[in-house]
């Protein structure tokens, strides 16, 4: 089997796993550029030596790319090869050997709930009739779904009105993955996202092309049409940018902001795993850092030593 062949199998075996559009496309791009760099050096992919590899890694730095881009190329060279190797065409993974560059620590941005208050009132800006109040609407019960249910932004694109449980105040929410998880509604979120459905969407339904058919999905553009990731995108850092809020707020920083406010309120972290529908609990212990101002509250509280107090004297 030729690398192209391999690499076409190895694509249609992501798209089987419902792997994310972005991630096949990025996978396809460093396998694919890897596999031009080998046949020009005249080596066959199954099985490059070290020395190769390490070569092509002195040529991804040649390109002065980031630490992190060089990670996520070699990640998905390492599920190029594992595949390969489940399908009996290389003996081994020939990257496994090889480290990956070391990544620095990087928290996640977080907005207090302030900015959050911020955005929200943002949101709901609007004049009181017409298109622009549906949009407002819209807008509104975007961001307190969002951050009630601490979802992605590609969650929030895919939600369908039957996944929404106005009355229990749950999601029903299609990872990573495809995976299933239960995202909760707090008060404020379902008043929002009822006031939308009933008063907004309708509305923007009818903008829509004559003939065109609702296809269910819960957050629609100015057109009728169902809001993408992009439109998400869009929406909310114009609504961050004239709340006033860090350049770079996006879906995902108010997904850390719910983490990170339920481990400041005393969330339990696999509670908030859960919540978060992370797969592994390390992914979701980055957050514990913003709850640092409560583990210190707790700790002088607790520990007898924490406050320096004086030890009661010993009786007699």
């Amino acid at each position: 089997m030729t690398g192209a062949e391999a690499l076409d199998a190895f694509l249609g075996a992501l798209a089987a796993r419902d792997a994310s559009p972005h991630t096949q496309r990025a996978y396809r791009t460093a396998i694919s550029q890897y596999l031009i760099w080998l046949e020009g050096g005249g080596t066959d992919w199954h099985a490059p030596s070290r020395t190769t590899l390490r070569a092509y890694l002195a040529e991804l730095a040649g390109r002065d790319l980031s630490r992190r881009s060089i990670s996520s190329r070699l990640a998905a060279l390492r599920s190029f090869y594992r595949h390969a190797r489940r399908e009996g065409e290389v003996d081994a993974d020939p990257w496994s050997a090889v480290l990956t560059p070391r990544l620095p620590r990087r928290l996640p941005g977080v907005l207090s709930t302030a900015q959050v208050e911020a955005l929200i009132d943002q949101a709901a800006l609007a004049e009181t009739s017409g298109l622009s109040r549906s949009l407002a609407l819209r807008d509104a019960a975007l961001v307190e779904t969002a951050y009630a249910a601490g979802l992605r932004a590609s969650e929030l694109a895919g939600l369908r009105l039957t996944d929404v449980d106005l009355e229990r105040g749950e999601l029903r929410v299609l990872g990573k993955g495809r995976k299933e998880r239960v995202g909760l509604l707090g008060r404020p979120a379902r008043a929002a996202l009822s006031a939308y459905l009933v008063e907004a969407r309708p509305h923007l339904l009818e903008r829509g092309h004559t003939g065109s058919t609702d296809n269910g999905a819960v957050f629609l553009n100015a057109r009728g049409g169902p809001l993408g990731v992009r439109g998400l995108r869009y929406r909310l850092d114009l609504l961050a940018r004239r709340a006033g809020l860090p350049a770079g707020t996006s879906p995902h920083t108010l997904r850390h902001s719910f983490a990170s406010h339920l481990l400041e309120g005393g969330a339990d972290l696999r509670v908030v795993q859960e919540l978060l529908g992370h797969a592994s609990l390390g992914t979701t212990q980055v957050y514990t850092h913003v709850s640092l101002s409560r583990l210190r509250g707790v700790y002088r509280t607790a520990h007898p030593r924490a406050a320096g107090r004086e030890r009661e004297p010993t009786p007699s």
